[in-house]
């Protein structure tokens, strides 16, 4: 498993991070939300452990942005112990809530119960900035309102989402998503661009597609901010 936690609390975090860790375990700490956010952007997680109160800003505020770009198992660990507090951090997304002061043992239990349901019933999902698209039911929303592709638009954007900022040419992206489909020109899938641009305009992310200019196409989430 490779585990998150975002815990401002040095000797607390080194305490999770001994407790979880293993040879089958890769544990990786932040200790405030802008931190944690990069992390998560960067790469994929089995899980995350996250406390409510952090430094720069609000751990529910932390968890909705989590929820705008991943659909990762997401464990709320925090001293607020009031039923509202479980309440509002559940009904934000996340998986479960412990209180601290916690064991240890009952801990890694309930990690190991979320990894475990997310990957007999988890759903892939990709994001970037408001947009999120669910891979296995083949849809994109943005702010959860449906944008509707064509099948070739939505496997450009798949390919870019998930690979975010690499540079694809155009004749990758046809060997990637027309495969062996198609044996025209490479302009074809500057056409395809064109239509992919069109459709995020209208909520403004068409800029999220970078043209780098003599090689091809690249995607930033940067861009989407």
């Amino acid at each position: 498993m490779k585990i998150l936690v975002i815990e401002d609390n040095n000797a607390l975090r080194e305490i999770i991070s001994e407790g979880l860790a293993g040879p089958e375990n890769k544990v990786i700490c932040a200790n405030d939300g802008a931190e944690g956010l990069a992390l998560a952007k960067r790469d994929p997680f089995d899980c995350v452990i996250l406390d409510l109160i952090l430094p720069d800003q609000d751990g529910l505020d932390v968890l909705r942005s989590l929820r705008s770009q991943t659909m990762v198992p997401v464990l709320i660990l925090s001293a607020k112990d009031k039923v509202e507090d479980r309440v509002a951090g559940l009904d934000q997304g996340a998986d479960d809530y412990m209180v601290k002061p916690f064991e240890m043992a009952e801990l890694i239990a309930r990690v190991r119960a979320l990894v475990r349901r997310a990957a007999n019933g988890g759903r892939a999902l990709l994001g970037c900035g408001p947009l999120v698209m669910d891979t296995a039911a083949r849809e994109c929303r943005v702010h959860g309102e449906l944008l509707t592709l064509r099948r070739r638009e939505f496997d450009i954007l798949e390919l870019f989402l998930k690979n975010e900022n690499q540079v694809f040419t155009r004749e990758q992206i046809i060997n990637r998503v027309w495969k062996k489909e198609y044996e025209g020109g490479s302009n074809v899938v500057d056409v395809h661009i064109k239509y992919l641009r069109d459709r995020l305009r209208t909520s403004h992310l068409d800029r999220i597609i970078i043209t780098v200019r003599g090689v091809g196409y690249k995607l930033l989430c940067s861009e989407a901010e």
